[in-house]
């Protein structure tokens, strides 16, 4: 459209748009065609108005809420376009451990920049499905422009933060730099239910740095033992060749070892067994599967076992998993103190179901498969949306880091005590059993003595006879944690996202309501700007 205004004329571009279509009018009135000018004039505002309504729709995302269902999610991404839906389709934890924000990695994915598919952890099977129905139905109408729409992900990986400066430049997440392990401490004390471990890694002539508040991603390897029952299940050679899905050829076991996840079986997979048996009820139970998903806790073997006698070669097998994916564990250190090394606070997850132990596969193998010397893959994650300690030396910090959600606490204050900040410090912890499961008791009670600690509250909820948390010592405290937050204090919560994330935040909230005498709408409307302002921040998984 012509433009009747000059560039310096002090208008956004909406004011613009609509002025330069009025001018179009008069100018078609002029003309003595007034049917033309009405048509003219009415189509730049029509334009204006499409072009306000995108605008307001692309900025306002109501499915973007870590509480809400996904079944609620997709209804209030309905009629919006694929990039849109397939966001409404992630976790909405912004948690970074994609490699991107829930917005960036739909749009991504919607562009056909990313093809793995499985990236969003958090939102784990679920979301997976989700992403794989979107890109379906996408494709069967023409729109999608990603070519996975049939849920088999390649090995597509966003590059990481890595530093862009000197060695750090070639390191990403596509790139890992090979690193050693220096040592992999249990943190718990006998007695305890839980193996919790200190974990420090050797960065030595990488060049890499991070800040604090970072997540270091790892490059895990599946457990050798069931590896080879899978391959028994299969009854395969372990020595074949076979193509992984980052299309290397390697034998069978150290590509299921190395490249393949063998926890969530993909429908490709189920598909496949269900043409290769000819029991009805086995059928009918991986029928299940597809229709209503993987029961929790199911693994690639255990799909297996259901299709016991199924006759498939490694090759097709191999086509069908999904890529392992790299694990992001929050960084427990700052190189101000620990200069090239990076430590991480990791919770070996081992269990039982139907009769056979189940492995974390990075837990497991920081704990157990690797020796202090032998080495990991690893690359640097930088923290989403402002997730490390103020700019501001002086401001306040209230953190809630029960159990492994205390790894980047222990970096604020190390980074607090080596810059000299003298903002206050409230940390509250908490865990199973005080004499068993005090991690980093000893360095706590220490910044405790030295005055940079302000304030710690504990909570272990096995030790009396009713179960106390992080969120009962927060309302306990009531009038001091909302006098912070008025002195400007910065709120952090870090762990699980089920449970303990939604009682913190409805905790904070209540604490909100009740010391600034609001209401209840007026307490999430006080949040909403406490994380607008970065103010509240969660590193939720």
């Amino acid at each position: 459209m012509t433009s009747f205004l000059p560039e310096t004329a002090p208008f956004n571009d909406e004011q613009r748009a609509w002025l330069n279509g009025f001018f179009a009018g008069l100018t078609g009135m002029q003309s003595g065609d007034p049917s033309t000018a009405l048509a003219i004039g009415m189509t730049a505002v029509g334009e204006v108005d499409t072009a306000q309504q995108e605008k307001q729709e692309e900025e306002d995302f109501p499915w973007h809420d870590a509480s809400l269902p996904i079944v609620d999610r997709m209804e209030l991404a309905e009629g919006r376009p694929i990039k849109r839906k397939l966001m409404a389709a992630m976790a909405q934890l912004d948690c970074g451990s994609c490699g991107y924000l829930c917005e960036s990695y739909s749009e991504a994915i919607a562009n056909g920049d990313e093809k793995n598919l499985t990236l969003c952890s958090p939102g784990g099977k679920e979301t997976k499905q989700m992403i794989k129905k979107i890109l379906a139905e996408a494709s069967e109408d023409g729109t999608a422009s990603n070519g996975s729409a049939n849920g088999k992900a390649t090995n597509g990986m966003p590059t990481s933060g890595a530093a862009t400066n000197g060695k750090a430049a070639q390191w990403s997440r596509q790139n890992p730099f090979t690193a050693k392990l220096i040592e992999s401490r249990k943190l718990n004390q006998e007695g305890s239910a839980k193996d919790t471990r200190h974990v420090v890694i050797d960065l030595s002539g990488s060049g890499l740095n991070y800040q604090v508040g970072d997540a270091l991603g790892i490059y895990p390897s599946n457990c050798g033992d069931l590896a080879a029952k899978l391959i028994d299940a299969m009854a395969a050679d372990s020595q074949v060749k076979v193509t992984t899905p980052a299309g290397n050829d390697k034998p069978l076991l150290q590509a299921l070892c190395e490249d393949c996840c063998l926890k969530d079986p993909s429908d490709e997979l189920i598909e496949l067994l269900m043409q290769r048996i000819s029991d009805d009820v086995a059928k009918a139970t991986l029928q299940t599967m597809l229709d209503e998903g993987v029961p929790d806790g199911f693994d690639v073997l255990d799909v297996f076992e259901v299709a016991r006698g199924a006759t498939v070669t490694a090759t097709e097998v191999i086509e069908t998993l999904e890529p392992l994916n790299p694990r992001l564990y929050s960084i427990a250190s700052s190189m101000k103190q620990v200069g090239n090394q990076v430590h991480l606070t990791v919770g070996k997850v081992v269990y039982e179901r139907e009769g056979r132990v189940r492995k974390g596969v990075a837990s497991t193998m920081l704990a157990d498969r690797i020796a202090c010397g032998e080495t990991i893959r690893v690359f640097i994650q930088p923290n989403h949306a402002g997730f490390t300690v103020p700019a501001d030396p002086q401001t306040p910090m209230i953190m809630v880091g029960p159990g492994t959600g205390i790894a980047p606490f222990i970096a604020f204050l190390q980074e607090r005590a080596a810059t000299q900040a003298h903002g206050k410090n409230w940390l509250f912890f908490g865990d199973q059993h005080e004499a068993f499961d005090f991690l980093y008791e000893e360095e706590l009670k220490h910044y405790q003595s030295e005055g940079l600690l302000t304030r710690f509250d504990t909570a272990f909820s096995r030790d009396g006879d009713v179960k106390v948390y992080v969120q009962d010592r927060m309302r306990e405290n009531a009038a001091e944690l909302w006098q912070w937050l008025c002195e400007g204090g910065v709120f952090y919560v870090c762990g699980d996202a089920t449970r303990m994330a939604k009682d913190v935040d409805r905790a904070l909230q209540d604490v909100i309501a009740e010391q600034g005498g609001l209401s209840d709408e007026e307490a999430a409307a006080y949040l909403k700007e406490l994380t607008k302002d970065g103010r509240y921040h969660r590193d939720v998984y």
